[in-house]
């Protein structure tokens, strides 16, 4: 376990022989990422600054307004993870498709695919609230040094290798798994580097928030609506406290460190959901179990599903084991 002094780098050296197919690829993109999340933190911090902020005038495939750091997070960590050939493919909630990278010998010999939410909850931006970037990696499925296929990407969550987000905030970090615990990074902007803040994160077993967005809660399914009600009754421990940012990396990492519930279910107006399994969901979800936490889609785990297409949405159930278990019950029961 690394110490509270430790720099982000010395703490991947130290720790990438933990990793099985330990051969300096990982930490390679884990290094990446790191460069790539200075750049868009620099960029973050001084978007009231310049003209940054605001729509593109474009909309993703998700059909939203594109704001324009999301096109220019978007850029910077598909740029930074082609520039150093370390990943064979990217999957983006900003692209339509997946991007196929080509080595110098237009082979790719790689083994890792990423997948990322480029900035989360950059609605947030003009009013000067936390967003974060999210990000997924798996081992590809399909033989090096061929292209990369749709396969590559469509792979459970339980087969991800390594996952965490960065959080643009008050202080910038960056959370990140390989399986072996979880573990946060506070940069440090006067020098640029990330320190270890928060060794071995873990989630509460109870907690008493819930975030979810209950100006939507009459179109909740009633599972919803009835565990709402629970949260709400005045016993035992309750009534909890609402806690609602709308960044789900903010949402999550605050209750990861007091313990809460995080919900985003399905409604009558998008009935699968709103979140993407593959961009949100699994990432948090490798994060929240990793940490001793849970996550779910109301039903099942959502490590397990199996995904049939790169911008699938799920309902989203994460956070403390016990709320997410009580919020199940609920589900069940409905």
């Amino acid at each position: 376990m690394g110490k509270r002094n430790q720099t982000l780098g010395e703490f991947i050296i130290e720790n990438q022989e933990e990793f099985k197919y330990s051969s300096g690829e990982l930490s390679r993109l884990i290094n990446s990422i790191r460069l790539a999340a200075k750049v868009v933190n620099h960029e973050v911090n001084k978007a009231g600054l310049v003209d940054i902020l605001g729509a593109a005038g474009e909309t993703n495939i998700q059909g939203e307004d594109q704001q324009k750091l999301d096109v220019y997070a978007n850029d910077i960590f598909i740029k930074t993870l082609t520039n150093r050939e370390i990943v064979c493919g990217i999957a983006s909630e900003e692209e339509d498709d997946f991007i196929t990278i080509q080595g110098r010998n237009k082979k790719n010999d790689n083994k890792y695919v990423v997948l990322m939410d480029p900035l989360d909850g950059s609605s947030n931006i003009d009013v000067n609230v936390s967003v974060g970037t999210i990000f997924s990696v798996y081992r590809r499925v399909t033989p090096a040094g061929s292209p990369v296929t749709i396969e590559d990407f469509l792979q459970p969550g339980k087969n991800q290798v390594a996952a965490g987000y960065i959080v643009y905030g008050t202080s910038t970090m960056i959370v990140y798994s390989t399986g072996h615990g979880v573990n946060g990074f506070t940069l440090n902007p006067a020098i640029g580097t990330y320190y270890l803040s928060h060794p071995n994160m873990q989630f509460p077993v109870d907690g008493n928030i819930y975030s979810v967005n209950e100006g939507n809660y009459v179109h909740f399914p009633q599972g919803v609506k009835d565990y709402i009600k629970y949260c709400q009754k005045e016993e035992d421990n309750r009534p909890y406290t609402s806690r609602y940012i709308g960044s789900l990396v903010s949402d999550f990492h605050r209750n990861m460190i007091k313990g809460g519930i995080y919900i985003y279910p399905n409604t009558a107006k998008d009935p699968q959901g709103k979140l993407r399994l593959l961009y949100e969901c699994n990432p948090m979800a490798y994060l929240a179990e990793h940490s001793g936490g849970s996550a779910s889609n109301g039903f099942e785990r959502i490590l397990d599903i199996i995904p049939t297409e790169l911008h699938q949405r799920v309902p989203f159930f994460c956070g403390s084991k016990n709320m997410v278990a009580k919020a199940e019950e609920f589900m069940r029961n409905a």
